[in-house]
C-alpha cells in the first residue's frame, strides 16, 4: 500500500453524540477477496442524517468510532489475490449491504435481509473518505460514460426501485409519501412504469416542485392541504391503490393508510426515528391491506432493474442532483440536505469537478 501512503481523510462519527468530524485515518487494508476503491463521489442519504443527529435509531445501530457514508462510486486501485470479478482501473459503484451468503435468507434468494448483514457506514467503515475496502461480490461495474454523481446515487436509487416494484404500480393510483431524494426517485420509477395517477406529499415546497418535475400528477404540501379529503375527492372516494411510504413520519404513515383503498398495497421504506402509534385494526386488518417492509435492495434483481431503467432512458436522475460539495465541506452539505431545499447532495473527495 505504499503507493497510496498510509493515511487518508475521512468523515468520522467519533463518539456517541451528535455531529461528525473530518480526521486522518489509516487507509484500509484489503483481504484476498476484496478491492480497494478510490472514492470519486459520495452522496448523502437519510440514514447519514440519522447518524449525524444521533437519534434513537442511530444509537441502536452504530458503534463509534466509525467512518460514515454508504453511497459512492470510484475506481479500483488494488485487488486481493483471489479477486476475479474486477480489476485495477474499473469504474464501480457498490451494494452497501455486505451479506454472509450462508444464512437461510441468503440461501433462499433473500440476501437483502441477511441476518448477518453489515452495512458500510453503519456496521463497518464507510465511504465518506478517500478510499474504501469492499468485497468484490459487492461491486457493480459502471459504463465509463456514466457521470460520477449519477453513479454515486445508484444504491439509493435501488431503494426507490425496490419499493416501487414491491407491487405492480402500472395503471394504478399511487401515493408517494415523503419527497426526499428516494421519494422523488420513486415518483420517476412510477412514471416509467406507467402509473395512472401519482400523488406526492411533503412539507417542502422545493421538493414538491421537484416531484412535479419527476412526474407526479399531483404534489401537495400536507401542512397546507387536507390530504385525505383531497385524495378522496380526486379518486371519487376510492383512495389510492398503492402507498409508497418514504418519510417515516407518524402523521404521514397514518394519512397514507387512511387513503389506501380497501384491498390496497403499501410498501414502507421510511425509517421512523422511534416507535410510533398505529391503528392496526383500521389501517390493515379490516382494510385487507397487504404491507411490504422494504430493506435495501434485492440482490441482485433490483440492480439489474435500475440498470434497465437508467440505460433505456426511462428514468433520468440528473434533475435530482441539485448540490455538489467538496468532501471537506461536509458540514455545509449536511446543512443543505437537512434544510429540505435540495434534491440529492453529492460530495467529491478531490473537489467538485469543473
Amino acid at each position: 500500500m505504499s503507493q497510496f501512503g498510509s493515511k487518508m481523510r475521512a468523515i468520522v462519527k467519533p463518539e456517541r453524540s451528535p455531529g461528525l468530524e473530518m480526521t486522518l485515518v489509516d487507509i484500509p487494508s484489503i483481504g484476498p477477496t476484496e478491492a480497494l476503491i478510490k472514492v470519486q463521489a459520495t452522496s448523502i442519504c437519510g440514514t447519514d442524517l440519522h447518524i449525524f443527529k444521533w437519534d434513537p435509531w442511530a444509537r441502536a445501530h452504530v458503534e463509534p468510532p466509525i467512518v460514515v457514508g454508504h453511497e459512492f462510486c470510484g475506481q479500483v486501485v488494488d485487488v486481493g489475490r483471489e479477486v476475479t470479478q474486477v480489476k485495477i482501473g474499473d469504474y464501480v459503484s457498490a451494494e452497501s449491504h455486505i451479506i454472509c451468503q450462508h444464512c437461510s435468507q441468503c440461501r433462499t434468494g433473500n440476501g437483502h435481509i441477511c441476518k448477518n448483514t453489515r452495512i458500510i457506514g453503519v456496521g463497518r467503515d464507510g465511504c465518506w473518505a478517500e478510499y474504501i475496502a469492499m468485497p468484490e461480490f459487492n461491486l457493480w461495474p459502471n459504463p465509463p460514460e456514466m457521470p460520477l454523481e449519477i453513479a454515486s446515487i445508484q444504491e439509493n436509487f435501488g431503494n426507490a426501485v425496490h419499493t416501487a416494484f414491491a407491487t405492480d404500480v402500472t395503471a394504478r393510483t399511487v401515493l408517494v409519501s415523503g419527497c426526499g431524494p428516494v421519494g422523488l426517485m420513486a415518483v420517476a420509477v412510477c412514471k416509467a412504469a406507467g402509473a395512472h395517477q401519482i400523488f406526492a406529499t411533503d412539507i417542502s415546497p422545493y421538493r414538491l416542485r421537484l416531484a412535479k418535475q419527476m412526474g407526479a400528477h399531483f404534489a401537495y404540501n400536507v401542512s397546507e392541504v387536507d390530504i385525505v379529503s383531497r385524495i378522496r375527492e380526486i379518486t371519487n372516494g376510492e383512495g389510492v391503490d398503492v402507498l409508497l411510504e418514504m418519510s417515516g413520519a407518524g402523521s404521514a404513515i397514518d394519512q397514507g393508510f387512511t387513503v389506501l383503498r380497501d384491498g390496497g398495497e403499501a410498501a414502507l421504506l421510511g425509517l421512523a426515528p422511534a416507535a410510533i402509534g398505529f391503528d392496526l385494526n383500521s389501517h390493515i386488518v379490516f382494510k385487507g391491506a397487504t404491507v411490504y417492509g422494504i430493506a435495501g435492495r434485492r440482490l441482485w434483481t433490483t440492480w439489474y432493474q435500475m440498470r434497465g431503467l437508467l440505460h433505456s432512458g426511462a428514468v433520468d436522475l440528473s434533475p435530482l442532483i441539485t448540490h455538489r460539495f467538496a468532501l471537506a465541506e461536509y458540514e455545509d452539505a449536511i446543512q443543505v440536505m437537512q434544510s429540505g431545499q435540495s434534491g440529492k447532495v453529492v460530495m467529491f473527495p478531490d473537489g467538485v469537478p469543473a
